[in-house]
């Protein structure tokens, strides 16, 4: 951030890690460098608020009870995590469990320190969980822990999910086929593109020669809001971080707006488009929406 800063940019974009962008949206509040964040979901990507960073991304606040809600749509009431330490992954057992408490169901912390995935099965059959969420990094140790839960005998109504969207890429079809299809998580995709989203997806599919995933349009929009910026108001970076308030633009999923949401401390898309979707058992390369907000 520093050298960059140096080397007198406008303003920066990215990033999909939401720790590590936690740390370029302090560092860039610090520098007086806008920032641009196009996935990163953690509420509180800096301590105070900041004039000099914005967001595509939902908070993982909206994201994770919209789908805390599908959970209880679907009657799930008892949840269990398998969780690695985290911060990223501590914030959504939070907003899971206090989602999910006052409405009657309850979060079982599954701590994958200390389990192997035969363990967190029998773990699942203690607590009579109904659904086992995914807060672990893949491939290791999701694809150990799907694989032996989808061949215990005693599982077989459990349903898996994994919020933070794993089953989106072709690495998690590739590594678990069959296996990881039914597997529900967030996607931040309308029911219908906008006319320019249409004409990216299409030209994104015959380059890529697959479809691209909502990170690419997370991307397509976070260029189309800084040429917006950048064209209008030029390249100082005041007058970058001013004209925030004032984005108005069309991109591949909406129109685009920025304003201030309680509990968030960079400037926010709060018209964000949320999906639950999973990877159809009887055709897993073909995703199929369960919920949406």
């Amino acid at each position: 951030m520093d050298e960059l800063a140096g080397l007198g940019v406008a303003a920066l974009a990215g990033e999909y890690h939401s720790v590590v962008a936690r740390a370029a949206a302090t560092r860039a509040d610090a520098l007086g460098l806008p920032f641009l964040c196009s996935s990163a979901v953690l509420d509180a990507l800096t301590e105070q608020p900041t004039e000099w960073v914005a967001r595509l991304a939902p908070p993982q606040s909206r994201g994770w009870q919209v789908y805390a809600d599908f959970l209880l749509g679907a009657g799930h009431r008892r949840i269990a995590v398998a969780a690695q330490p985290s911060v990223y992954w501590a914030a959504g057992t939070r907003v899971l469990r206090d989602h999910l408490t006052p409405r009657g169901g309850t979060v079982t912390e599954l701590d994958m320190r200390a389990l192997t995935p035969a363990a967190v099965c029998d773990a699942l059959v203690d607590s009579r969980a109904t659904a086992l969420l995914l807060l672990v990094g893949h491939p290791e140790p999701a694809v150990p822990i799907v694989k032996s839960v989808r061949r215990d005998e005693r599982l077989t109504g459990i349903m898996m999910g994994a919020p933070a969207g794993q089953p989106e890429f072709a690495a998690w079809a590739t590594s678990l086929g069959a296996d990881g299809a039914g597997t529900p998580f967030l996607r931040y995709l309308p029911e219908r593109l906008t006319p320019l989203g249409a004409r990216v997806g299409k030209s994104l599919r015959e380059r890529l020669g697959e479809a691209p995933s909502f990170v690419a349009f997370e991307g397509y929009d976070t260029v189309v809001v800084l040429a917006d910026v950048l064209r209008s108001h030029g390249t100082d970076r005041s007058r970058t971080a001013e004209a925030w308030a004032r984005v108005a633009v069309v991109g591949t999923r909406g129109r685009i707006r920025f304003s201030r949401v309680p509990g968030v401390s960079v400037w926010q898309w709060a018209g964000t488009p949320i999906q639950v979707v999973d990877r159809d058992p009887a055709e897993p390369d073909r995703f199929r929406i369960l919920h949406s907000r």
